[in-house]
């Protein structure tokens, strides 16, 4: 089992659902994000609600790259060892490359994929050491294809974590370090609470759920929920560019 297990990202959304999957499945936290005020919070409703489990917390802002190495680091020493870390942590904004918004979609690419790569550094430095671990990434289903207008960097961002985990997962094939690459759909959150007429859309509770039933698995990729974003992702790949333009 998982014991000792890293979130970035873990304030809101999908990090703090799925810290609260895993801490009621006994699991000891370390929390990470930006806004320490909103981790104290999950860290305090998690260790009332399951007082048998360590919860410790850091501010972090991921585009730091050297703060995120001393926490990843800090954690493994107070924990003593880490066997997950998921990285989570991420950006949807973006608009339309060429209409003036440079610094929102540099933001989220440099959010998604360049402190993805740090995360991913981190985590991987404290695995090859210990010669253990499991490296979880959030990508998401939008990385299935290049999409326009706000998507646009955004998916692109996503795509490049997906194949940054395959490329890891592939130079540790044949060792005990595992990767993971989850790529939720439609999961309500406060990146998405405006959109009304989102497909498929999941409460945030039962995604994660599902989120975190897929990463105990530990399988190389999964689409979750499987139905029906599985094979939607691959009819995604094959559609039409007229009907991808018009897809969101």
């Amino acid at each position: 089992m998982r014991k000792n297990i890293l979130i970035t990202g873990a304030s809101s959304g999908l990090g703090r659902g799925m810290a609260r999957q895993l801490a009621a499945r006994g699991r000891n936290l370390a929390l990470c994000a930006r806004r320490v005020d909103k981790l104290e919070e999950v860290r305090e409703e998690l260790t009332r609600a399951h007082p048998g489990i360590r919860v410790t917390v850091r501010q972090l802002d991921v585009r730091d790259y050297e703060a995120t190495a001393t926490a990843f680091r800090s954690v493994r020493r107070e924990f003593g060892s880490l066997d997950r870390i998921v990285v989570n942590a991420g950006l949807g904004s973006g608009a339309s490359v060429g209409t003036g918004q440079f610094e929102v979609n540099r933001a989220t690419a440099e959010t998604n994929f360049l402190a993805g790569l740090a995360q991913c550094e981190a985590a991987m430095e404290t695995f090859r050491d210990q010669g253990t671990g499991h490296l979880v990434v959030v990508s998401s289903v939008s990385a299935a294809r290049g999409l326009p207008r706000h998507l646009t960097a955004y998916a692109a961002s996503k795509a490049g974590l997906a194949t940054l985990a395959d490329g890891i997962r592939a130079d540790v094939h044949g060792t005990p370090l595992k990767v993971t690459a989850l790529f939720p759909g439609y999961i309500r959150t406060e990146m998405n609470e405006g959109l009304e007429k989102t497909p498929f859309i999941m409460d945030t509770e039962k995604g994660c759920e599902l989120l975190v039933r897929a990463m105990e698995r530990e399988p190389a990729r999964a689409f979750v929920p499987a139905w029906p974003w599985a094979p939607a992702g691959a009819v995604m790949r094959h559609l039409p560019l007229a009907l991808v333009a018009k897809s969101v």
